[in-house]
């Protein structure tokens, strides 16, 4: 059982535009949680729900590269793709995201990190979808439970890394 304390994590879809934004601070600094999304071991650790196993296919953390991962549960196969248009170290990332078998399904996603002293970091994701059904598609598909679940995990990753 983990001790990590879990901050809330707030997830909002704007009601005129077809974006969701993530919100959510972590007890570590931004170079720590900037390590954790971009280095593919460290991703694998917490990326998703619990109970999902989870394969990286491909992993190319910087301006132009790309990434597939699948998870895996009895239930099956899911699969996601995408493009990282923008790494800024410790400060930021822009990727798009498709998860496959969903047409029309690709969004684009910037992730902030804020530095809010004392070790702590305000992460913020905002993610934009070419209509508000396709955004309604990604809320409805049980994506908050695996937004939450999976910074659960990453906070228990961070709490086991050395500071620095």
């Amino acid at each position: 059982m983990s001790t990590t304390t879990h901050h809330e994590t707030t997830i909002a879809a704007h009601p005129e535009l077809p974006t969701i934004e993530i919100v959510r601070e972590f007890d570590a600094p931004p170079a720590a949680v900037f390590r954790a999304h971009v280095e593919p071991e460290l991703v694998k650790r917490w990326l998703g729900p619990r109970g999902l196993e989870m394969e990286v296919v491909t992993w190319d953390a910087r301006t132009g590269g790309e990434y597939r991962y699948v998870h895996r549960d009895q239930q099956g196969e899911y699969r996601f793709y995408g493009s990282f248009h923008e790494i800024r170290p410790a400060e930021r990332i822009v990727q798009t995201f498709t998860w496959e078998g969903y047409p029309d399904g690709v969004s684009l996603e910037t992730l902030t990190l804020e530095d809010l002293g004392d070790g702590r970091t305000r992460l913020r994701g905002v993610s934009v979808f070419e209509s508000t059904e396709a955004r309604d598609m990604a809320v409805s598909s049980g994506m908050d439970t695996g937004v939450i679940e999976g910074y659960e995990r990453l906070d228990d990753l961070l709490a086991e890394q050395p500071a620095k």
